[in-house]
């Protein structure tokens, strides 16, 4: 219940963008907040751009349609906006999320990005999705895909990890290149929970040149942290179940950072992921 509670504050503060997964478990969660706040005439359905993701173990190119149809039925939705290959990695089909052998080693699935691209390709010239894009790709990745014979529609944007500590300058430079947009997960660093994040990066919210640009523009660390990346063309997609947090990180549209402020910001580049994907 807490997401479908927090995606009608976001729809109500102003966000339009929603980020969401199959395998977040709360696609009806947000489905019905949409659809709530369609009915209370806040919103049109084109006002919302909402992106699924396909999942690791549905990479063969016959179960990608039914995959997004499966996440179209569950949203209650006719098309999502953007429709990504969440993992360039494939585990082996089936039912299990997560399949793991006896020994619990997770059971991987020989995958061709291109044959799944053209499957992606498929819905959209069927409506399903009105763009398509992946997730987690390197330059090589994303070349595979920009090279393949026969390419109809090139990757829209690449979803990765993006904050002041890990500000990805190469990847985000072949992306402008290509006229592939990135995607920010994690743009204000991550939980600290051991069983997924590398702790060994400190906090970024308690970075002390985030807090004192932002005590001179009366503005949060984790502002800070957001106008820096929607200043160089990175979108941002915040996760925040707080109402407070969720007004806070849409308020960054009143400021701008210096041009020494974001070379200051660039300079805390630890190269370093908080989320490692270990699998």
């Amino acid at each position: 219940g807490s997401c479908l509670e927090s995606v009608k504050i976001a729809i109500d503060t102003g966000y339009r963008h929603i980020d969401g997964a199959f395998v977040y478990y709360n696609e009806h969660e947000v489905g019905q907040a949409i659809r709530e706040k369609i009915a209370e005439g806040r919103i049109k359905r084109e006002d919302i751009f909402y992106c699924g993701k396909l999942w690791n173990t549905c990479h063969p190119p016959e179960l990608v349609r039914p995959t997004l149809e499966k996440t179209l039925k569950i949203l209650q939705l006719d098309y999502v906006d953007l429709y990504i290959i969440e993992l360039p990695m494939a585990f082996k089909p089936g039912d299990a999320i997560y399949p793991k052998d006896e020994n619990g080693k997770f059971i991987y699935h020989e995958t061709d990005l291109c044959a799944t691209w053209e499957a992606m390709e498929a819905c959209k010239d069927a409506g399903l999705v009105k763009s398509i894009g992946v997730s987690n790709f390197n330059r090589r990745q994303l070349e595979m895909i920009l090279n393949k014979p026969g390419l109809k529609y090139k990757p829209v944007s690449n979803q990765v990890e993006c904050h002041p500590y890990f500000t990805q300058p190469k990847l985000l430079e072949f992306c402008r290149q290509n006229d592939i947009v990135i995607v920010g997960y994690s743009p204000l660093g991550t939980s600290r929970d051991e069983t997924w994040v590398n702790v060994s990066s400190p906090p970024l919210l308690k970075d002390p040149v985030l807090n004192a640009i932002g005590k001179k523009y009366n503005k949060t660390a984790a502002q800070i942290a957001l106008r820096f990346n929607i200043q160089r063309g990175v979108v941002v997609i915040p996760k925040s179940f707080h109402p407070q947090r969720i007004r806070e990180n849409f308020q960054i549209f009143d400021f701008s950072l210096t041009e020494k402020e974001m070379k200051e910001i660039e300079a805390l580049n630890k190269n370093v992921r908080y989320v490692e994907l270990l699998m």
